[in-house]
């Protein structure tokens, strides 16, 4: 996937992330602020790591301030700021596509 534009997917509530994605020309550059570091932070960035790689993203900066979210909410952030980066607005791979 070819990312377009930045794109900010979710919130800051508590349980939530707000993922930022830009282009970037070369490379995959992860920063990552959450609550939970110390506890979760290896798993926060293999489960952003998975995600792009499962996006086909492979040049992107990708930003995550993680409140505590589940893996799960994390996952479909990744993915909303990536179709939106992208420019997709329509025809999301709906039913188990997305893992």
């Amino acid at each position: 996937m070819q990312l377009k534009q930045a794109a900010i997917a979710g919130t800051l509530e508590s349980s939530d992330a707000q993922v930022k994605l830009e282009p970037l020309e070369a490379g995959l550059e992860i920063e990552i602020h959450s609550t939970v570091m110390a506890q979760y932070g290896r798993q926060i960035r293999a489960t952003v790591t998975e995600a792009m790689e499962r996006l086909g993203i492979d040049n992107a900066r990708v930003t995550v301030v993680d409140k505590g979210a589940l893996a799960c909410t994390l996952k479909a952030r990744l993915n909303c700021a990536a179709y939106r980066a992208a420019g997709i607005d329509s025809g999301y791979p709906w039913g188990g596509a997305i893992r």
